[in-house]
């Protein structure tokens, strides 16, 4: 335990300039009385690390210090091998250097771990895009990626609804979720001081598919903007992307579920709003036949009937009328089809 604590330090120290004892005994999940310890520990065995004293101080590496590859188990070259994704590397325009990356740390493992690479890839495949939909990589894309590798600003013009937009981005991330690629990107403009620097990170998100132009800028003095070093890509993804299935349930539906169909329902529409909708009705208990009356959000009427449909005779529609009517009538054609007077394909 210890000796991969020490390993993941020198690490540390290893890919930046200097490390504060709070910053490590956040990274290292530890104390700074800890930090203190095993930074002894590391100089007493010969490794060079120096200690800044005062207020600004910290821990670093001295003379250049380097480790080698020579230390991964098993498991973490495996993992490591695992960490890139072919169709997400080559759509961006990184496969060749992914490729010669791979190469180079194949060349530094041991003899022993050479067979890594190969071992992942014969056991971990990720196909991104759902079943049934083949979505094209975005012909931009590799112009975006670069722009945010390389923290440069972009002219933009995108596709919003009927009409074209043109902003100036400072791209910060790329996302791909379920074979689509999103680019969050800070819009400079309130939030940045007169000086130029950034203010508070207020990213918004951009599809790519929907971008129509992309340019650097130009003329500003600068080729790059400041990075806010406290923005967390995948918590912001995380808080948009709940905040957007949220805010498309703008109404709601009353439902009878059978116990069957309280436990397929999570399946068919939006599973946290599923989840919480039966949490609230579990209060009020079961009728007589055991279901139970859930008053669910939804994103329309018509998607409310598309997905409760799925539900079969799981579920029965109380409110609103209009939907009601919807599986009524359907209900109606249904037994037409498939009732003893029905049209007869033997």
């Amino acid at each position: 335990m210890r000796a991969a604590r020490l390993i993941k330090m020198v690490l540390l120290l290893q890919s930046r300039p200097s490390m504060t004892a709070a910053e490590l005994a956040r990274e290292l999940e530890v104390s700074e009385r800890t930090v203190t310890r095993d930074a002894q520990a590391l100089s007493e065995a010969g490794v060079p690390v120096y200690a800044d004293r005062g207020r600004v101080g910290g821990y670093r590496l001295v003379g250049g210090y380097r480790t080698r590859l020579t230390g991964l188990a098993r498991g973490e070259a495996q993992a490591l091998f695992l960490s890139g994704v072919p169709g997400a590397l080559r759509e961006m325009g990184l496969e060749d250097a992914a490729s010669a990356a791979r190469l180079k740390v194949s060349a530094a493992l041991l003899p022993s771990l050479r067979d890594a690479p190969r071992a992942a890839a014969q056991r971990f495949h990720l196909d991104a895009p759902g079943w049934f939909r083949e979505v094209p990589a975005p012909e931009l894309l590799p112009a975006v990626a670069d722009a945010v590798w390389d923290d440069r600003p972009v002219i933009a013009r995108y596709r919003r609804g009927e009409t074209e937009v043109e902003r100036e981005l400072e791209p910060y991330g790329l996302v791909l979720k379920a074979g689509v690629w999103y680019l969050c990107a800070r819009v400079p403009g309130p939030g940045a001081s007169e000086q130029g620097a950034p203010g508070p990170v207020a990213c918004r998100v951009y599809r790519i598919d929907r971008f129509t132009a992309v340019e650097a800028v130009t003329g500003t003095g600068t080729t790059r903007f400041e990075r806010d070093p406290e923005f967390d890509l995948p918590a912001f993804w995380a808080e948009r992307a709940e905040q957007f299935a949220r805010s498309i349930l703008r109404a709601e539906v009353v439902v009878r579920l059978s116990p069957e169909g309280m436990r397929a329902l999570p399946h068919a529409v939006d599973a946290a709003a599923a989840r919480e909708a039966l949490a609230e009705a579990a209060g009020t208990g079961a009728d007589d036949d055991g279901w139970v009356t859930v008053t669910l959000p939804v994103e329309s009427e018509e998607v409310a009937h598309a997905q409760l449909t799925a539900l079969g005779p799981e579920v029965e529609v109380l409110a609103p009328a209009s939907l009601r009517e919807r599986f009524a009538a359907q209900a109606v054609r249904l037994a037409l089809l498939y009732g003893p007077g029905g049209p007869s394909f033997g």
